[in-house]
């Protein structure tokens, strides 16, 4: 089974993504960490029951990690160009403890097992080869947290909650004949639309609010 991890904003820079989470949420999120091995760097926030929000942009202090980056970030154009067309809620990540047996059986949708981080292996994310979201963002990135489970005691806690997520997608019956397949719990409900795009509901302290 899959096990919804975290949902993600996939920003040009992270000053872009505070402020689009502030609009929407009327939340600050704060600043989690420098990924030196992915030349990345993020900002989390809780959303109860063991699920967290990450805005995640490139590190232009970063150093490139000699292969393609996680989330479509070495696109930069890409990034931007989805950014103004208000996909900004750009995709999620998916929890599994069998990553080997996933990306043998499904590797051409969710890329190669990549150690993280690379000096030290201590989890391990699918990549595709090019770094970019799979299916567009259609379906998860997965994780293996292997030995090292994300500690949401190191994440802060505002009060905030994901109740819902809806997913926009040109074939939904596709995406949840395959969400079914991968036995993906806690899915996105999935809808038709012209692209791929993500609502979620969120409760905060000032009420229900929508990130998209």
């Amino acid at each position: 089974m899959l096990k919804l991890d975290h949902i993600t904003v996939i920003a040009p820079s992270l000053a872009e993504g505070v402020r689009h989470v502030r609009n929407c949420l009327d939340l600050d999120v704060p600043f989690g960490t420098c990924h030196d091995y992915m030349g990345t760097h993020n900002h989390r926030l809780q959303l109860g029951n063991n699920v967290y929000l990450e805005i995640v942009a490139l590190n232009p202090d970063g150093i490139a990690p000699g292969r393609a980056r996680w989330f479509g970030l070495d696109d930069q154009d890409r990034i931007r160009s989805d950014w103004e067309d208000g996909r900004r809620l750009r995709g999620w990540v998916a929890a599994t403890e069998t990553i080997d047996a996933l990306v043998s059986t499904h590797g051409a949708i969710f890329g190669e097992k990549v150690l993280l981080p690379t000096v030290n292996p201590t989890f391990a994310f699918a990549i595709p080869a090019n770094g970019s979201l799979p299916l567009d963002g259609g379906v998860p990135s997965i994780i293996d947290h292997q030995d090292d489970p994300t500690s949401m005691a190191d994440i802060p806690d505002f009060g905030a909650c994901l109740l819902s997520m809806i997913l926009e997608h040109p074939d939904p019956a596709s995406i949840e004949a395959l969400y079914c397949e991968l036995s993906i719990d806690r899915p996105p409900v999935v809808v038709r639309g012209a692209d791929v795009r993500y609502r979620a509901q969120i409760e905060t302290p000032t009420g229900l609010k929508e990130l998209n």
